[in-house]
């Protein structure tokens, strides 16, 4: 009985290797997919997918408990890692069970051959689990990291998860049979015989299976050598170093350089789209649905224009927002050329990362609205969206989608991957106004400078105002927590989509602890909301106010 409970412990230990191996190819036809064709695998496709879902709480409790968004990035792909691994063995113990389950060994002889039902139960099960993937990664099935469109980017998505099943598949049969070829001793025939009847028939060894679990073994680590490698090259290319990166402080200029340029990514590692290999579909509600591709695009007449965008996220005083030069093609162009029907309500953009947002369609069709291949000169860099992006003036950084792929008109009030958790519903602008000179540290009671500031001596306090799409008409400074205020000196006016940077000599006559304040109106008339509230869920609003000790 002993030796019975042993060889079955035998064969689901054969089964746990075989799986693992079988994950290691698995894992490493993904990787190679990820690295040099832009497919999105489980474990970096399923944040994405359910991100969207929990609602704002929920994501803010993660990243206290996960250390900020790069600690909950990295708890995703660990995860997903982990549940693929852990998957894998376990269809690899259910193989082994089916296998060597009696009526698997009467249908098929063991010897030489392959068990039919263990080849049908692999079958099943790898059609199951991909009919299964491309249900519930259907909303970001058309991820492609090297620019395919959606139309393209689905099917490619799809068959690179059903390749890497069938992958697994076939692995997981070839290594078990090797592990379990042997021809069945009369000792152990007469072992099944005397044995009560079960559902499971003991596997015999016979051959030395030990030297073949070595073998084994050591085929998964080199399977496993090149996905390190892979997963290695993708790690290091990761956004950690620069998602949520401001740009502020005293040596902030009008025209951010690029490398400078604020940034936010919800990705572990951001697009490596391929110039090439990109497309833009214009479909929809349209009379003419198109694709171009980068030569296409930038044969079209095109503008330059200089506009701000800032993220949602920035809390007042922050740096999250930039100021730059794009050049590229109006919207309105390329979906009048596709032709418009009536009943358009918004546009769904989608990018190669997966995510998607939606604006209404009057602003797609605003002239300042633009499809930007050039930033500042240059081509876009990578991080910000090469090779095209789209700017909308006025509207919040998430609107303003990078690596986009796909236009879609719809009829109806989409929502967007930040939209779906609670932002909004809004996502104009609102006017704002910050003091970023004499540096300032900010502290648990507030933003204080780094220096105290001399009495009787002139300090130029500096500072910069946006107010969206609305343009700024005028900045007031004031060093007594707003009790009375004085104009301040335009530095740079910008334009009407920019920020503008302004300036005021301050000469403290009196020592003692001061707070000062800015606050801008906007090109309406409309006066910045003194009123304090924080970036959830339509972006932060009130003063910024920064304490001053002056000696």
């Amino acid at each position: 009985m002993l030796r019975i409970r042993s060889r079955y412990v035998g064969m689901l230990g054969m089964g746990l290797l075989a799986g693992a191996v079988a994950t290691l190819a698995m894992v490493l036809l993904m990787v190679v997919g990820r690295y040099w064709l832009g497919i999105s695998p489980p474990p970096e496709a399923l944040p994405d997918r359910f991100a969207p879902t929990i609602s704002i709480k929920q994501f803010f409790d993660l990243f206290d408990r996960f250390g900020g968004y790069n600690g909950l990035k990295k708890f995703g792909i660990k995860s997903g890692l982990t549940g693929l691994g852990i998957a894998g063995a376990v269809v690899g113990v259910a193989y082994a069970a089916v296998v060597e389950s009696r009526p698997s060994r009467r249908s098929t002889p063991w010897r030489g051959g392959f068990s039919r039902l263990g080849v049908g139960f692999v079958v099943v099960a790898a059609v199951v689990l991909w009919i299964g993937s491309v249900i519930v990664y259907w909303p970001v099935l058309a991820t492609n990291f090297k620019g395919l469109p959606p139309s393209r980017a689905r099917f490619a998505t799809a068959g690179g998860l059903l390749i890497a099943y069938a992958v697994y598949g076939v692995v997981l049969i070839l290594v078990y049979r090797f592990l379990a070829r042997r021809a069945v001793p009369t000792a152990d025939a007469e072992i099944v015989a005397e044995s009560p009847a079960t559902d499971f028939e003991p596997v015999s060894p016979g051959a030395p299976i030990g030297r073949r679990a070595v073998v084994a073994a050591g085929a998964g680590a080199v399977l496993a050598l090149p996905s390190y490698a892979l997963m290695k090259r993708l790690y290091d290319q990761a956004a950690f170093a620069y998602d949520g990166h401001p740009y502020s402080g005293p040596g902030v200029q009008p025209i951010a350089p690029n490398d400078k340029f604020y940034t936010v990514t919800k990705n572990v590692v951001d697009p490596d789209v391929s110039k090439g290999v990109w497309r833009l579909e214009i479909g929809g509600l349209v009379r003419d649905p198109r694709r171009y591709d980068f030569g296409d695009l930038t044969a079209l007449p095109a503008v330059e224009q200089e506009t701000t965008l800032m993220c949602i996220s920035n809390k007042t005083g922050a740096g999250l927002f930039s100021n730059a030069r794009w050049k590229g093609v109006p919207m309105r162009d390329l979906l009048d050329a596709s032709g418009v029907k009536d009943g358009a309500v918004e546009v769904l953009l989608h990018a190669a990362d997966g995510y998607t947002d939606t604006f209404a369609i009057e602003k797609a069709m605003d002239p300042t609205t633009l499809v930007v291949y050039q930033m500042n000169g240059a081509p876009l860099p990578l991080r910000h969206g090469y090779p095209v992006r789209v700017v909308v003036p006025g509207l919040f950084g998430e609107k303003n989608v990078k690596w986009v792929t796909g236009i879609d008109v719809i009829d109806h009030d989409g929502q967007g991957f930040y939209e779906q958790q609670g932002w909004g519903p809004n996502f104009e602008i609102p006017t704002r106004s910050d003091i970023f000179s004499p540096a300032w540290t900010r502290g648990g009671k507030g933003d204080n400078f780094n220096q105290p500031i001399g009495v009787n001596r002139v300090t130029s306090i500096r500072g910069r105002a946006f107010a969206g799409a609305r343009g700024v008409s005028k900045v007031e400074f004031s060093a007594d927590a707003g009790e009375s205020w004085h104009p301040v000196r335009i530095d740079y006016a910008g334009t009407r989509l920019t920020w503008t940077f302004w300036s005021f000599d301050w000469a403290p006559t009196k020592p003692g602890d001061y707070t000062l304040l800015s606050r801008a109106t906007d090109g309406n008339g409309e006066p910045q909301i003194a009123q304090t509230r924080g970036i959830v869920p339509q972006g932060a609003t009130g003063y910024h106010r920064v304490k001053a000790k002056v000696v």
